[in-house]
């Protein structure tokens, strides 16, 4: 998986990219299909913000994230992302377990 990463406003330092990418790998152990993923980190003012695009096979997934601290907004989008991804993988393997049943 391709991961891309900007900053607005700051210099993405190799710390913040290790945080980042630690935190999409745990995502892509959820859901093997993602080809890539767009990362964008802002600061306005006092607030720091983490946006996400994540691409996989067929789907598309945004989030993001705002708080005091890089690195916990960089967490409330992570979290976000891991929702989106599990509730999607649900709706795939329940859609296949469904037509796999014989009609009663």
């Amino acid at each position: 998986m391709q991961i891309s990463i900007s900053g607005q406003h700051l210099d993405v330092t190799p710390a913040l990219r290790e945080h980042i990418e630690e935190k999409i790998d745990k995502i892509s152990h959820h859901f093997d299909h993602l080809t890539s993923t767009h990362i964008v980190l802002q600061i306005e003012k006092n607030r720091h913000k983490a946006e996400a695009n994540i691409n996989a096979r067929g789907v598309q997934f945004h989030a993001a994230g705002e708080a005091d601290d890089m690195y916990a907004a960089i967490d409330a989008m992570v979290s976000k992302l891991d929702r989106q991804v599990l509730k999607h993988k649900e709706k795939v393997s329940d859609h296949h377990a469904d037509s796999a049943r014989p009609a009663e």
